[in-house]
């Protein structure tokens, strides 16, 4: 295993690595706030190493407990000289004892010892940090995946490496139900592909997450700005009488007619359209099948609507189901069929 270059004398700058496959090297560092990620990065490269070594000893530490010399001592060789595979996680926030030794330990690697770093983001340990970086170590970037067009790839990704196939509506509408949480995703992308065969349909995904207040709430979303004012009413109905609260209805609402306002003046394709706003280009794609229902008025007039629903939902209103109710009527009677 060969050193990093900057314990070898030369300065070297650190290269980005995928999580799906980190690279094999003495020190690696997994940097970022996405928690999901982190782990699967930990996960793949224990998974790389352990077919790589069966007999691969694994010891996992945590730097904010760190107590000196651990470090030095689980990558001393062992008697057996069997490969090494060093967990450091908390590194934001890792003891001064830890510091001290991580680098230390920079400029001595071990043969034989991969040492793998997770930082969740923040400033502690930046001395640390620039130190793996400038040796030329393996960064792994866990940036947060709040986009719905991230969390769609992510998905698609999935299904792809699992062989399976899913419809692009379906990713959407598993996007839709369960993307707040990346864990929560990915464990439904787990739950579709064990549970089910055959390609992976709207229906399939209606039918394992359909309830969940997420899907509801954009299903009241997508029926209020079709225009469709008795499907909206009665899907909102249904959802309140089942105990879904009237905020992330309203929220749903809100994200989908701020989609619609944006989409609505812009001109290009689809992908030049997505790639200015930030958005997929199948939402750009969708809310163009709105818009030719609304004009600049309603939109006005739906945006205010949101806004006093948002307010009234959030503690200002007596009644938050007549406000939210209120809200998808204006909308649906606003967009022409």
């Amino acid at each position: 295993m060969t050193p990093p270059a900057a314990t070898r004398g030369g300065a070297a700058r650190s290269s980005g690595a995928s999580w799906r496959d980190v690279p094999e090297a003495p020190v690696v560092l997994i940097q970022g706030p996405e928690e999901y990620i982190g782990l699967r990065a930990l996960e793949n490269l224990r998974r790389k190493l352990r077919a790589a070594n069966p007999d691969l000893e694994v010891t996992k530490m945590d730097a904010a407990t760190y107590a000196v010399g651990e470090l030095t001592m689980a990558a001393s060789p062992s008697l057996f000289g069997e490969a090494k595979f060093i967990e450091v996680s908390n590194l934001a926030s890792m003891n001064d004892a830890f510091l001290t030794d991580a680098l230390a330990y920079l400029k001595d690697v071990q043969p034989d010892v991969v040492v793998a770093l997770h930082h969740a983001g923040g400033t502690r340990g930046k001395k640390l940090l620039d130190a793996v970086k400038a040796s030329g170590a393996p960064l792994v970037e866990c940036a947060a995946m709040k986009k719905d067009a991230e969390k769609a790839e992510f998905v698609s990704t999935e299904f792809k490496l699992a062989s399976r196939r899913i419809e692009p509506a379906a990713v959407r509408a598993l996007v839709a139900a369960v993307g707040a949480t990346l864990s929560e995703l990915a464990a439904a992308c787990s739950q579709l592909v064990s549970d089910t065969s055959g390609q992976v349909t709207t229906e399939l995904v209606d039918k394992y997450y359909g309830g969940r207040v997420e899907a509801t709430a954009f299903r009241v979303a997508d029926a209020a700005l079709a225009g469709n004012a008795p499907l909206a009413l009665s899907t909102l109905r249904h959802a309140l009488s089942t105990g879904v609260d009237p905020v992330p209805l309203v929220a749903a609402l809100a994200m989908k007619v701020r989609t619609l306002a944006k989409v609505y003046s812009a001109r290009g394709s689809a992908a030049q359209i997505a790639s200015t706003l930030g958005m997929a280009p199948w939402q750009v794609e969708q809310a163009r099948r709105d818009v030719g229902a609304w004009d600049p008025q309603a939109l006005v007039r739906s945006i205010q609507v949101l806004a006093q629903a948002d307010a009234e939902v959030k503690g200002e209103g007596r009644d938050p189901v007549y406000a939210v109710e209120r809200a998808v009527t204006v909308i649906a009677t606003s967009a022409r069929r």
